[in-house]
């Protein structure tokens, strides 16, 4: 069973908390131009508050026989931690930072697959955290209101209705894509995990809100696998 922790004490490599690196990255980075953006500044803020974590980007994991590739990997003296990130936005334009930079942000659009693969990125680190000394961290950053917000009740119920990611849901169990009818994207996780939103920072005009979601994943406590 992965287990999941039930407060913001979590940390990277038993380093730096979560909550540190995000205000500092803040002050220094309110808005990313993209994905890769943020995994570098998130890597650079990492070791300025804590120089003894060392970070590997594309990071080539062998599960089952294939090979898959993580986003970040955090290694501190004792411990390690595992990252996915995502960055989803909405168009937005502005003129931000220090120095100011401007950015031109476009729309991805398509929140249910943003969803799915932020549901999937939690399925692959329990998957990649079989050490005891690894624990992982799925990471969201976005300036896209209806990833956070909960569904009006009365709406008709979606394909992606099972992989909702509003503020004060909790993910666990099997989730199904459109009550199971497309059984390729059915998604099923060890753990259980509650959901709370954070805000990011407040940029001027529409889509100028960011928040960030994120989910840590505990060691496997069955089956760890020390190779």
């Amino acid at each position: 069973m992965t287990t999941a922790p039930t407060d913001r004490t979590a940390v990277i490599a038993e380093r730096a908390l979560l909550d540190d690196v995000m205000a500092k990255l803040c002050q220094q980075r309110p808005v990313f131009h993209s994905e890769a953006d943020l995994q570098h500044s998130f890597a650079r803020v990492l070791w300025e508050l804590a120089s003894d974590v060392h970070s590997r980007l594309e990071v080539p994991q062998r599960v089952a026989g294939r090979t898959e590739y993580l986003d970040l990997l955090c290694l501190g003296p004792e411990s390690r931690t595992a990252i996915e990130f995502k960055y989803f936005t909405r168009s937005w334009t502005g003129t931000t930072g220090t120095p100011a930079e401007d950015y031109a942000l476009k729309a991805h659009g398509a929140t249910d697959l943003a969803r799915l693969h932020f549901v999937r990125d939690i399925a692959r680190l329990e998957r990649f955290c079989r050490r005891r000394d690894q624990n992982g961290l799925a990471l969201m950053l976005t300036n896209e209101a209806s990833l956070w917000t909960p569904p009006d009740p009365g709406r008709r119920r979606t394909r992606d209705h099972d992989f909702r990611i509003h503020h004060g849901r909790e993910l666990t169990g099997t989730l199904l894509w459109a009550e199971g009818t497309y059984e390729p994207n059915t998604c099923s996780l060890r753990g259980a995990y509650p959901l709370e939103w954070e805000t990011y920072s407040e940029q001027g005009g529409a889509g100028g809100e960011f928040r960030y979601l994120a989910v840590f994943v505990g060691p496997s406590v069955t089956g760890a696998d020390e190779a």
